[in-house]
């Protein structure tokens, strides 16, 4: 039925259509959800809403009011700005501006966050769970537990060549799932249509060169992107996780090889609007040297051993292994490698010889070999043995003292680590050699070096700090072998202002910092990205949660000198958590970069904050608002937008912002602040309160 011929406006035309159609309930109802007026028609009787949302997109047409078909949103792992339902999210449509609908985005997971699905038969013998093409094994905890080395053999590479296991293979699952089932619920939660959402999963264990080589990776995320543009008529949003972020500078440069080098900017603004970085380990993790030589479990119920001989299979096991933020690629190193000449790994300034760690705030890694007590027989075969200067040597064997060496983060990328420590390990010479063939003789990229900021038109980059985070290991041989012949013996910590600890209590010698990481990333690498803002920056430090403006702190063109971190002055509340932003419109004619640094969010909970959902949310909506004027979302105040925000306010005995929240009690609420939630109708869009 065309609607449109017989319908009038105003409000009693619309309960007269609403009678003619049979409605049993008949509501106009003003979501309030996300700050935007919206109204629904609610059918009990009907379940198809197809002949109701041609009424909606008829009166939308003609003014009656505002609604939703085209609203764009952005969640959790997803920064997909592209058309959903109208009970989705309740989003007005002309808050977006007119070229919003066109956008789509793209979702690059972190380091195993994209699940692994078997592509052959394996008879496990003696259990009755086999593994069947299409089988779960990134992550299916049952077979860990009952058929572990079943589980391995469909897990590991070969370290050598990184084929897959003559028995097993497996490779990335496809499409959104691969990412939602490690993160369940939060597609869900905003009503976000699937097919909105463009997901690039792919092999976490394999290393840039590989992924291109093996799965053509690379050619289909270009493809990707173009498709998208096809479908949308417009650029993609990027949105990048811890290792994600360094799948994404490797196409980068990769891309510069497949477009004429006058066309890769205009490729570059034609198909990618903004960059969200989202914890990414610029300058590398310690979490890496620990997975080395002890191994990382994931939390899975598997000995550390095993885990170590796992990661060390994988080629991306490198991949964020710290580096220096003062050494970088040899300026001609690709036209060296089109003569056939060998470029130098490394170009290094003049800081990286006058600094002591390399950058970061201490010696990344020590090895200390104990020299037995003399006189005890049989233990000195348990020990490797170590060449120590020959003046030494006399009070190592009588006292008993350790020998220890420690190793900057320069001294890890460019390979003097693993050369020196694999006299020791023999099998860490397969690392090396993965060194050498993936990161630091890659004709595309040499990853192990800092990166300058994307010549992308927007970017975001946001991570959480002041949680405790490990910064360097102390390592001593055992008397086990391999895999379990290391262990930690101390470890220094980063923890809240930047101050730092260690595990055994001695005192740390080393460069401070303004505050801490992510609890997995240290907050050097981390804030890395503040090099790429300009000389004048503009700062504003607001609570996390809801607020009224009172407490908002804000300083304007403060001055900052690249690789230097920037000096502000501003106030904290022990009590209060704050998100910090870095914001410069100016520096760069038609291009933003912004820093985000959020007070207690960890490394893989920042996907899941809602006060990150919220920011990225407002940020999203500013950009395209017809009406914004500044360059990126006005601090002065943020009420509350979903029932998440609104909390009961103790002193005054209700809930706080009244006039946006009320006290709606629903069965399964155990605190008062539960029960507070958005008012069921609000007068206007409250989208311009931050322009």
């Amino acid at each position: 039925m065309d609607w449109c011929k017989f319908l009038k406006f105003g409000e009693d035309n619309v309960r007269h259509w609403g009678e003619r159609s049979g409605l049993k309930e008949f509501v106009l109802d003003r979501r309030p959800r996300m700050g935007s007026t919206a109204r629904r028609i609610k059918n009990s009787a009907m379940g198809d809403m197809r002949e109701v949302r041609s009424v909606y997109e008829c009166w939308a047409r003609k003014g009656v009011f505002r609604v939703c078909t085209g609203g764009v949103f952005f969640l959790l792992l997803i920064v997909a700005l592209l058309p959903t339902t109208t009970g989705a999210t309740g989003v007005d449509k002309r808050i977006w501006g007119a070229g919003a609908s066109k956008l789509s985005g793209l979702i690059i997971p972190g380091f195993a966050s994209t699940r692994l699905r078997a592509w052959a038969m394996l008879d496990c013998p003696y259990s009755p769970l086999d593994f069947s093409p299409l089988d779960p094994v990134w992550i299916d905890v049952r077979k860990v537990l009952s058929v572990l080395n079943c589980w391995l053999k469909c897990m590991m590479l070969d370290p050598e060549t990184q084929e897959d296991h003559p028995e097993c293979k497996s490779r990335p699952d496809t499409g959104l799932s691969a990412i939602t089932e490690l993160d369940p619920g939060y597609i869900t939660e905003f009503g976000i249509e699937a097919d909105a959402i463009v997901a690039v999963p792919y092999d976490w264990r394999l290393s840039g060169p590989m992924l291109e080589k093996r799965d053509l990776y690379f050619h289909k995320l270009k493809i990707a992107f173009e498709t998208a543009r096809k479908l949308k008529g417009g650029p993609s949003i990027v949105f990048a996780h811890s290792l994600g972020n360094n799948v994404f500078r490797y196409f980068l440069e990769w891309l510069k090889m497949e477009v004429a080098p006058k066309s890769y900017i205009r490729w570059l603004d034609d198909h990618v609007h903004s960059y969200f970085a989202v914890g990414a380990p610029l300058l590398g993790a310690a979490e890496t040297l620990k997975g080395l030589l002890t191994g990382l479990t994931f939390g899975l119920p598997i000995a550390e051993g095993t885990a170590r001989q796992m990661g060390n299979s994988f080629g991306s096991s490198l991949w964020m292994l710290p580096i220096s933020p003062h050494c970088h690629a040899d300026p001609k190193r690709c036209q060296k490698f089109l003569n056939g000449e060998s470029p130098k790994h490394y170009v290094c300034d003049a800081e990286q010889q006058s600094s002591n760690h390399s950058g970061w705030p201490v010696d990344v890694v020590t090895i200390e070999t104990p020299a037995p007590p003399s006189g005890v027989p049989g233990i000195s075969s348990a020990y490797p043995e170590v060449p120590v200067q020959e003046e030494s040597a006399t009070a190592v064997v009588q006292c008993g003292v350790s020998s220890q060496k420690s190793y900057s983060a320069q001294e890890l990328a460019d390979g003097t680590f693993l050369r020196e420590i694999s006299e020791l390990d023999p099998t860490l010479n397969v690392t090396l050699h993965h060194l050498y063939k993936y990161y630091l003789e890659d004709p595309v990229l040499n990853p192990l070096t800092p990166w300058e900021r994307p010549p992308i038109k927007n970017v975001y980059c946001m991570y959480g700090i002041d949680l405790k985070t490990e910064v360097s290991y102390t390592f001593a041989p055992t008397a086990k072998p391999y895999p379990e012949n290391w262990q930690i013996t101390d470890i220094v910590y980063e923890t809240e202002g930047g101050a730092m600890s260690t595990r055994s209590g001695a005192k740390v010698e080393g460069t401070y910092r303004q505050a801490s990481g992510d609890l997995t990333v240290p907050y050097h690498s981390l804030s890395y990205c503040k090099n790429w803002l300009g000389p004048r920056v503009n700062i504003s430090r607001t609570p996390q949660r809801a607020h009224d403006g009172l407490d908002v702190q804000e300083e304007f063109e403060v001055e900052h000198e690249k690789g230097q971190d920037i000096s502000f002055n501003m106030n904290r509340d022990g009590r209060v958590k704050y998100i910090t932003f870095f914001e410069d419109g100016t520096s760069r004619p038609g291009k933003k970069t912004a820093v985000w640094e959020l007070d207690k969010v960890d490394h893989r909970n920042i996907l899941r904050s809602p006060v990150f959902l919220r920011e990225l949310w407002l940020e999203t909506v500013h950009s395209y608002h017809p009406y914004a004027k500044k360059s990126f979302v006005s601090k002065a105040k943020r009420e509350p937008l979903r029932d998440e925000d609104c909390y009961w306010d103790y002193g005054r005995a209700r809930c706080g912002f009244p006039e946006r929240c009320e006290y709606r009690y629903v069965f399964g609420d155990v605190h008062l602040g539960q029960s507070c939630r958005l008012r069921a109708s609000t007068d206007d869009d409250r989208i311009t309160t931050y322009l």
